[in-house]
């Protein structure tokens, strides 16, 4: 009985972590869950679900239109809008201390009955807030963090955590005609409804042909970069990478790009796709690449695909991704193409 023991261990543990879909169970309480590499993507919205809106960035001075306008699109989809009470505070550069922006994430995260938390605005200030978080709670009823930028630092900490988020627009990309972003509203409602969502874009004469089918991961780079060293850091093997950046100098790229290398970022990568690489600012002495030659120069000796243009980022086209989804991306020189499973 002694050799019998471990050896029906090991068939049970490959049993076990090998099922999907997944329930899980949570102190009495059944979370429909479906699993995806590891991922648990929380239930899609439907009429009637609350969704809270937080600030655990920049301070949202004279935003006070886009909120209003972010809570009407809710309510015209038939959700229950939420504004943290927090969320019009200031401390300087950010939308309350820490402790309040901290407060706010935190109890939206508490609530069982809020399905997803949409966050205002980006710009700096979620790193501070994260060693404050306690994700207890929200294990027992899982919901969507929504948003793009510096809420990469929580897209990141979700997915250590084990849970699929959302990559998209937040309350300061509404413009006051919504038709002009249409196709990124239009994106996000079916991201967040649980519709299909699949984009062709442009290609690239610098594209690294190829097609692969993997988690989909990533953000902004300056935030990848950040969160390096600490445990808030992702791991990257297996996936394909997502990234993003604005208003850095080309020879920051460069560093940061060198600093996932060295990190170990691109060892089991299995493909990489490039939003919106812009504004980049000019140096004194010109770097003398492109964008599109930092890249491939930072991952010139592994062999996986490379899609630029993606539609994601900082500029006017900023389309809805689900981070830790699995995704089949196929690039060729001509066009690629995402598609979520």
């Amino acid at each position: 009985m002694t050799v019998l023991k471990p050896f029906l261990l090991l068939i049970f543990l490959t049993f076990i972590t090998s099922c999907k879909p997944a329930v899980a169970q949570e102190q009495g309480n059944t979370i429909n869950t479906t699993m995806s590499e590891n991922t648990f993507c929380p239930d899609y919205l439907k009429a009637g679900d609350s969704v809270a809106i937080v600030a655990p960035s920049g301070v949202l001075k004279n935003k006070t239109r886009e909120i209003n306008q972010a809570v009407a699109l809710l309510k015209s989809w038939g959700l229950n809008p939420i504004v943290g009470k927090n969320v019009h505070n200031q401390n300087g550069h950010f939308a309350g201390t820490d402790a309040e922006r901290a407060l706010d994430f935190q109890q939206a995260l508490d609530n069982p009955n809020i399905k997803a938390i949409w966050c205002a605005r980006g710009g700096y200030g979620t790193v501070r807030i994260l060693d404050k978080i306690d994700y207890t709670k929200f294990k027992q009823s899982p919901k969507w963090l929504i948003g793009y930028s510096d809420i990469t630092a929580l897209h990141n900490e979700l997915h250590n955590e084990g849970y699929q988020t959302i990559h998209a627009i937040m309350c300061t990309s509404l413009t006051e005609d919504l038709t002009e972003i249409q196709d990124n509203v239009s994106s996000f409602k079916n991201a967040i409804f649980g519709k299909p969502l699949s984009y062709t874009f442009e290609g690239s004469s610098s594209n690294k042909t190829g097609a692969v089918t993997a988690p989909l991961v990533g953000g902004n780079l300056t935030l990848l970069h950040t969160m390096l060293g600490s445990k808030t850091s992702i791991n990257t093997d297996g996936k394909i990478l997502f990234i993003e950046e604005i208003g850095e100098y080309a020879y920051h790229i460069d560093r940061m790009l060198q600093s996932l290398k060295r990190a170990g970022y691109f060892e089991g990568l299995k493909g990489i796709m490039v939003g919106d690489i812009s504004r980049v600012r000019k140096n004194t002495t010109e770097f003398g690449r492109t964008i599109e030659e930092i890249i491939l120069d930072a991952v010139a000796e592994y062999d996986f695909p490379v899609a630029f243009n993606a539609p994601v980022g900082h500029e006017k086209d900023n389309r809805a991704l689900i981070l830790g989804a699995t995704v089949e991306l196929k690039v060729t020189k001509e066009q690629s193409s995402i598609i979520f499973k």
